[in-house]
């Protein structure tokens, strides 16, 4: 597979390129494989600990040089009514490592709040051509009211992920 380390820094208006630069260019970069999953049903966590959202996809890089680009759209985020303090904290991980998270805070109040989406993204380097697992996990920032995914109209909102590998 090309690396676009093999590349010119720059190019010059009207240069020619070399047979094996059109190569590296052609193959730099590219997205090699999609996969896609939807999952709707509803999951809620009332503890300060990270729970599994049920939303999980596994994908094998082509070459272990490749990037996945990693992209969560966790919907029917919220609280239910009970602590002021309480806030919904989804991360991503692939196996065991955290990539990050990203929180939705509530209106500051005991009542029940729906904050709808948490979209996370992260341009990952799995270095392996063995399948990666990548999942949502959410939690309560507080140890207090329940937390939801996945939830609100019958029947719930359904969240994404998609995994892009991409040439490097």
């Amino acid at each position: 597979m090309a690396t676009p380390t093999t590349l010119p820094a720059s190019f010059t208006a009207g240069a020619v390129l070399t047979a094996a630069q059109m190569n590296n260019l052609r193959g730099a970069f590219r997205v090699l494989q999609v996969v896609a999953v939807e999952y709707g049903t509803a999951a809620a966590n009332s503890t300060n600990v990270f729970a599994d959202t049920g939303l999980t996809l596994s994908i094998t890089p082509q070459s272990a040089t490749s990037k996945v680009l990693a992209l969560a759209i966790q919907n029917g985020c919220g609280k239910e009514a009970g602590n002021a303090q309480s806030e919904i904290e989804v991360q991503m991980l692939r196996g065991a490592t955290v990539l990050g998270f990203a929180s939705g805070a509530g209106n500051n109040t005991s009542s029940v709040n729906y904050i709808g989406t948490i979209m996370l993204a992260f341009l990952d380097s799995p270095a392996t051509t063995s399948a990666v697992t990548y999942k949502t996990q959410f939690k309560n920032y507080v140890n207090a009211a329940s937390v939801r995914v996945q939830t609100g109209a019958t029947p719930g909102p359904k969240s994404m992920m998609v995994l892009l590998e991409i040439s490097a």
